[in-house]
This record gives structure tokens, C-alpha cells and sequence, in this order.
């Protein structure tokens, strides 16, 4: 038996990581969509692991309006990159973007001296500088749109708090 034909096999049927990212959409090959009131992403794609036809999915993020959507793909189409999203394809885990400043839906709660409404922005930038141009400010957090409201809202932090997993928001340490 020759080696090459198992290698990828292996290659082709082994989950990835990089398969379900943050910040990329997969347009099309959509065949059935649902509302996710909770707002996370690994809700859509549990939905896929156990649903026979799907083969890959793609998450919004809530807008002014309207809830997180899953839409579930019966065939696996290219990634687009898009702030808007999360997507990937079935077996595969959601993965944030790897940045060791940051702590991608990671809300740490209290602790809070000023909050404000921001531009939206998929990495909280104006949230970072408006922390690192205070030197009361030991981390932050970021609520990205429609979580807690139509528009993006930072919280800056006197003190540092433990970390709580959830998908509205992204985080840091910075003092």
C-alpha cells in the first residue's frame, strides 16, 4: 500500500483549527438559518456537528436590530474575510484570532471607573487607546455591537477582575 494516498486522506479529514476563525464569513451554500439569541458563535457550530447535511456554517454577530444569526452550509465555500463573522466547517472548534494582548471573549466584569459608547471595531482599538492614554486604567473591555445595545461600548477598569468567558466581548491587561 503506498504512503501518499493516507497521508492525505489524513491531511484532508484532520480538524482545524483554522478552519473556524473569527473575522471571515463563507458566503454561500446556506440551505438553513436560525437566530442565536445567546450570541455565540459555538452554538452554530455545535448546531452543525450534529446536523447530517451540513458541511460547513457561518456566524454573524448581532446588529442594530437584530439577533446573532447561524446560516449552515451544505457544502464547504471559500472564507471571506469580514469583521461581521465567525465561520468554519464541521469538526472544527471556533477559534479567536491569536494576539497575547488581547482576550477575545473574555468580559471582566466590574471593577469599572468610565464607560462610554466607541466606533465599532473588531479588535476594541479606540477602547485600548483611550486606556493606555489614562494612567488610572489598568485593562478594559470592549462590548462589541448589539449586545448590549445597537452601538459598541467600552468599559475602563481601576482594578483587574477574573476573567469570564463570554462572546460579546474582548478584553485586556494593560497595567
Amino acid at each position: 500500500m503506498h504512503m501518499l494516498p493516507l497521508v492525505l486522506l489524513a491531511i484532508l479529514f484532520t480538524p482545524s483549527a483554522s478552519h473556524a476563525q473569527s473575522g471571515f464569513d463563507r458566503p454561500g451554500g446556506d440551505y438553513a438559518q436560525f437566530s442565536v439569541r445567546s450570541g455565540d458563535p459555538a452554538q452554530c457550530a455545535a448546531r452543525c456537528e450534529r446536523d447530517g447535511k451540513c458541511r460547513a456554517w457561518s456566524f454573524s454577530y448581532p446588529t442594530r436590530g437584530s439577533l446573532a444569526m447561524c446560516w449552515l452550509k451544505s457544502q464547504v465555500t471559500a472564507r471571506a474575510e469580514d469583521s461581521c463573522c465567525v465561520s468554519g466547517v464541521k469538526g472544527a472548534a471556533v477559534a479567536e484570532p491569536r494576539d497575547n494582548r488581547l482576550e477575545y471573549s473574555i468580559d471582566r466584569v466590574g471593577g469599572d471607573y468610565r464607560a462610554f459608547d466607541t466606533s465599532p471595531n473588531p479588535t476594541g482599538k479606540p477602547c485600548a487607546d483611550a486606556c493606555q492614554a489614562d494612567n488610572h486604567c489598568r485593562a478594559w473591555t470592549y462590548v462589541r455591537p448589539g449586545y448590549q445595545g445597537a452601538g459598541a461600548r467600552c468599559y475602563l477598569k481601576h482594578e483587574l477582575k477574573p476573567p469570564r468567558r463570554t462572546p460579546c466581548c474582548i478584553s485586556a491587561v494593560v497595567r
